[in-house]
């Protein structure tokens, strides 16, 4: 993950959103100076600011990042009902599955369920 193709993507995925960089920066709370050097690749952005972003531009953080997609490995997926649109509950349940890879990558460990 080289910081000048993660700024270079992060800058694909504010032009797809129609994001200006003053926008986005309003949207995640990061100040503009900053997305400004992330996306110039001055800067290495953190794993919250790319999970920000990627929330804002409707983007995943594989996407974003340029590390393999767990859309790659999963081989089962929720099926549409009630009118749910396919595409968009593929989009969001790949979404959890980069975030649940990233957070076991890093040795995070899942919180407890509390019944």
């Amino acid at each position: 993950m080289d910081s000048i193709g993660v700024g270079e993507r992060i800058r694909h995925a504010m032009s797809a959103a129609q994001l200006t960089q003053r926008a986005l920066a309003q949207v995640t709370g990061i100040s503009q100076p900053t997305l400004s050097r992330i996306v110039a690749g001055d800067r290495v952005a953190k794993m919250t600011e790319i999970i920000a972003i990627a929330g804002a531009t409707g983007h995943s953080v594989a996407e974003l990042t340029g590390v393999g997609s767990v859309a790659d490995r999963a081989q089962y997926a929720a099926r549409a009902t009630n009118d749910a649109e396919m595409a968009a509950m593929r989009r969001e349940l790949l979404h959890y599955l980069d975030l649940d890879a990233y957070l076991d990558d890093q040795g995070i460990p899942p919180l407890p369920v509390v019944a």
